[in-house]
């Protein structure tokens, strides 16, 4: 744990003072105001400790990078796209995996589920060399989906964007992906999904109510991940396998061909085809969807 003190000393939690009416004298969530403001602890110095003590090699990781909160992608392009562990990606907490693939390097991590760990490593992917980062989440309902607004339910995104209901996809990637998937994927459809921290706290109250709101599905990582991309003007797009039904029928959570990681490989490998660098800077100036 860090330790956060003006003065040098350790702080614990039972120093932690109250005013006179007994409340907790720091802001809640919602209330701060210093979005724009630097933060003293960095990813670059958390990537340059990890590299030191881990001894791992100076180096990029590829251009284009995948968070995989399940693991399937990740089983699937050892198993058949021979992936190899990144030399490069110093990471306390996880491992990438590389491959190549039409001349195009590609890196993906699995298993960074939930809106704050996703945020966490993304921060690192961008200051160790990554340029796109595709996020391929399972979720509830529907079909597959590109994600172009999430619900605001978690924690992560108000750390980076001041409160609104929805946070969503940079316009121009968005409108990328609109551009590669006609005809391509038939399949794949585009709307807003709920982004929760508390899966199983998923009650038919709130769901109908996400339902009016227009959601079409409920995953955990992609408002965190916008509002990061947004916040840091970083190139990020979510999509979702979408997979279940809650887990409401037996047998629920079957997710098809290789557990569905060929159709979200195809998905990301299109998109990453169709986005050239003469392009890049153009996708870094886009805007959210209000």
């Amino acid at each position: 744990m860090t330790r956060i003190s003006n003065d040098s000393r350790p702080v614990h939690l039972k120093e932690v003072r109250a005013n006179a009416t007994g409340h907790l004298t720091s802001e809640p969530l919602i209330a701060r105001t210093d979005h724009a403001a630097p933060s003293i602890f960095r990813p670059e110095t958390l990537v340059r400790e990890a590299r030191r003590q881990k001894g791992v090699r100076m180096g990029a990781v590829p251009p284009v990078c995948v968070l995989d909160p399940d693991g399937d992608v990740v089983r699937y392009v050892r198993r058949m796209k021979r992936a190899q562990r990144s030399r490069f990606w110093a990471c306390y907490h996880t491992d990438m995996w590389e491959w190549e693939e039409n001349g195009q390097r590609f890196g993906i991590v699995g298993c960074a589920v939930g809106a704050s760990f996703a945020v966490l490593i993304a921060e690192q992917l961008f200051v160790s060399g990554c340029e796109l980062l595709v996020s391929v989440a399972s979720a509830g309902q529907i079909a597959d989906l590109v994600i172009d607004r999430a619900l605001r339910d978690e924690g992560t995104s108000y750390h980076y964007l001041p409160p609104s209901q929805f946070v969503g996809a940079d316009r121009a990637l968005l409108a990328l992906a609109d551009e590669v998937l006609v005809g391509a994927h038939g399949r794949v459809h585009r709307g807003a999904t709920w982004t929760t921290d508390a899966p199983f706290r998923e009650t038919a109250e709130t769901i109908t109510k996400r339902r009016r709101e227009g959601v079409l599905a409920v995953e955990m990582e992609a408002a965190a991940l916008y509002a990061f991309g947004h916040a840091r003007n970083k190139p990020v797009l979510c999509v979702a396998h979408v997979t279940n039904r809650l887990g409401c029928f037996e047998g629920d959570f079957e997710k098809g061909d290789h557990n569905g990681a060929r159709s979200s490989l195809s998905l990301i490998r299109v998109i990453a085809e169709r986005w050239r660098p003469s392009e890049r800077k153009a996708l870094s100036g886009g805007r959210p969807i209000s």
